[in-house]
């Protein structure tokens, strides 16, 4: 079995899901994962599905743009590759928020720390209002940390970089962070 991945993006609108899954459904393909969600007004959609042996990637593709071009989204496909893990060898789930002023610079002064100490980024949400209400602008990195990774080093790293960019800064192992904020 053969898998694609699918990106739609576009302005949000009821039923943009419900248009790519009818139109996986008619070329029987079967969804496998999906991370939908709202930026500001726009859709952005990753789908992953397994097709059989024939389905042919670019009448898919003519398909899925048929449907989906009239109503303003724009598809990316691809097929997926198989290959090695991001991380080689084992790797601890982590959560890392901050919260602070908006300002340039706050994802990539983050995202080079985790990347110095071969960090995955599995989940990110960022959302950034503006001013200086810190609660106005949070990001939650969800990451997986190398086993052979020097957790008091990474933490020390980021908090440095977290004191630089005016953020407060939180770093727990997702059971904990999991345990502590389940309603």
């Amino acid at each position: 079995m053969k898998k694609v991945v699918i990106s739609v993006l576009g302005h949000d609108r009821p039923g943009i899901v419900a248009a790519v899954s009818q139109t996986l459904l008619e070329n029987r393909c079967n969804i496998e994962d999906v991370s939908q969600t709202i930026l500001q007004t726009e859709f952005a959609g990753i789908f992953i599905a397994g097709t059989d042996e024939n389905c042919q990637l670019e009448d898919l593709r003519i398909r899925l743009a048929a449907k989906l071009n009239p109503m303003g989204l724009s598809v990316l496909m691809k097929e997926v590759e198989e290959g090695k893990p991001a991380i080689s060898g084992s790797a601890e789930p982590f959560v890392i928020t901050t919260l602070g002023p908006d300002r340039l610079g706050l994802v990539a002064g983050i995202t080079e720390v985790l990347l110095r100490f071969g960090v995955n980024i599995t989940n990110l949400k960022a959302v950034f209002r503006g001013g200086e209400d810190p609660r106005r602008n949070v990001m939650i990195y969800e990451v997986d940390v190398p086993s052979e990774t020097n957790h008091q080093d990474l933490r020390e790293a980021l908090q440095g970089r977290a004191q630089e960019l005016s953020l407060d800064i939180s770093v727990q192992h997702r059971d904990i962070f999991e345990a502590i904020h389940r309603i």
